[in-house]
């Protein structure tokens, strides 16, 4: 299994190259809060789950400890949003929307993806027998909601939620929609990749998803 220590889970986060730019203290006093989450959470700390609770707590002690040492609670969030966002890679997917065969590629790729890389606290609800041009699917549990709810930290789940409009919101050819999650309230999360034979603008308008 994994090794579930603070500083591995930070090495395989998004803010993997910020982090180390904070002083020894703030570094200090980070990874003794990510050992606290990994006490309070330790349901969700199994081998499926590794990569998210790297997102997971390293975003909770980063914003908690760059207030404990004198950011206000909103420049910790702009930092501890900003620092995960720039590790997203919109682009690489904006290359495969390119491809004729994209959405039958997603099929295949993603309920084979979650069911390798989700542990306690994922359920989900697949659509495989869409037609070629549409792949839609909904997320019914999510261990997100349920650390980020214990933790009274549902803004840091709604930044989470922004990752896909980054990562899909800008797709060719494919219209990216989504009108709820279950960390912005919603009874689930409910994607939804429509293809078109033209680019956005051409005959369609892109959904504005959150």
């Amino acid at each position: 299994m994994k090794q579930y220590t603070p500083e591995k889970l930070v090495s395989v986060s998004r803010c993997r190259r910020y982090v180390p730019t904070l002083s020894r203290e703030v570094q200090a006093d980070l990874y003794a809060r990510m050992w606290e989450l990994m006490a309070e959470e330790k349901q969700y700390c199994d081998a499926g789950n590794y990569k998210h609770m790297a997102q997971i707590f390293t975003s909770i002690a980063l914003y908690q400890t760059l207030q404990k040492h004198g950011r206000s609670e909103e420049e910790a969030f702009k930092i501890t949003s900003e620092e995960m966002w720039k590790a997203l890679t919109p682009k690489a997917y904006q290359k495969m929307a390119k491809l004729p065969f994209f959405l039958p590629m997603m099929k295949k790729i993603l309920p084979l993806g979650f069911r390798r890389g989700s542990g306690a606290g994922w359920q989900y609800v697949w659509h495989l027998d869409d037609p070629g041009d549409r792949f839609h699917f909904e997320c019914r549990e999510c261990v997100y909601r349920h650390i980020f709810e214990e933790q009274n930290l549902t803004k840091l789940g709604a930044m989470f939620c922004h990752s896909d409009v980054i990562n899909f919101g800008n797709l060719p050819y494919t219209d990216f929609k989504r009108t709820k999650t279950l960390c912005q309230g919603g009874d689930c999360c409910d994607f939804d990749f429509i293809r078109h034979k033209t680019d956005a603008g051409d005959g369609w308008q892109r959904s504005k998803s959150i």
